[in-house]
């Protein structure tokens, strides 16, 4: 395997600070969730059309084996169920309790990545993924309410991380022979068909919108998608599933902050102790990672 330029962990990194910001650019459309789930995507594969097109990609996707495109698709639907649920599930519950539940993925990445690509991780990596769990745990202790709609966007939320999940897992598989560019293409272009469906079967009409919204929509698309996903993808071939999992729950941190200041949902006490777990269990987690990877 070739040597990155940049360093997999650092991308990893800036990538978490840029999915942070989609919970915040959701919350500020007026779009019904799952056509701002369809547009978030659907510009996202407008934008890498051109990279797509070029050369190289085109000859790698004519050698892609019937296996790789089934595998693919199936990263798409998962993909696209990911945004339908969680997105869905900001109209009910509070961004600390949905990006929180969210990002319990690492509960299924490292249950999959154990199960299907044998996958190891040493016990200090296995002790900060379990504090930054912990970590995700407290802060929607306090936010976490029984019952009514917010209850149902908790198991939206919570949904969207076993989705996500997959989609992580199926990265992880083709991301050894495939370019980030070829993957996520297919992946983005598959999911955005989905929720296209999704759409049409709920009625639900495209247009028109807001000027605004078209603002969220594409910055939905650049911010964290492209700089998140797009990284994360990227540092796929690099690193183990379950690093980029679980570096992912310093999104509720940053998604907390973000709509403390925009949106004035205060942190509490519990949330703040959350936070600072969440960041030394990171903190341990990719520090074994890298040692023993």
């Amino acid at each position: 395997m070739e040597r990155p330029l940049v360093s997999p962990y650092l991308a990893v990194v800036l990538g978490v600070i840029a999915v942070s910001f989609a919970s915040i650019f959701i919350r500020l459309s007026s779009a019904p969730p799952l056509v701002i789930a369809f547009y978030r995507l659907f510009f996202t594969s407008l934008i890498l059309t051109p990279l797509a097109l070029q050369n190289g990609a085109r000859a790698e996707l004519g050698r892609m084996t019937a296996r790789d495109l089934l595998l693919a698709a199936c990263s798409g639907v998962f993909l696209a169920l990911h945004f339908a649920v969680w997105i869905t599930s900001l109209s009910y519950t509070s961004v600390a309790s949905s990006t929180v539940l969210v990002t319990m993925q690492p509960l299924f990445v490292v249950a999959g990545g154990y199960l299907f690509l044998q996958e190891r991780i040493g016990r200090s990596a296995l002790f900060g993924a379990a504090l930054a769990l912990a970590g995700s745990a407290l802060i929607g202790i306090s936010d976490f309410r029984i019952g009514g709609l917010a209850l149902w966007g908790d198991i939206l939320a919570f949904s969207g991380a076993a989705f996500v999940a997959g989609y992580v897992l199926i990265g992880r598989n083709l991301r050894n022979h495939l370019s980030v560019t070829t993957y996520t293409f297919l992946v983005y272009g598959v999911a955005s068909v989905c929720l296209l469906v999704f759409n049409l079967a709920g009625g639900q009409r495209l247009y028109p919108y807001p000027a605004t919204d078209w603002v969220w929509f594409l910055a939905l698309a650049v911010v964290p998608t492209i700089m998140g996903h797009n990284v994360f993808n990227w540092a796929l071939r690099y690193v183990k599933a379950a690093v980029v999992s679980v570096s992912v729950l310093g999104e509720p941190v940053g998604a907390s902050v973000l709509a403390c200041l925009i949106f004035h949902e205060m942190p509490t006490v519990l949330q703040l102790a959350g936070g600072s777990l969440i960041l030394t269990g990171l903190y341990l987690f990719l520090l074994s990672a890298r040692r023993h990877g």
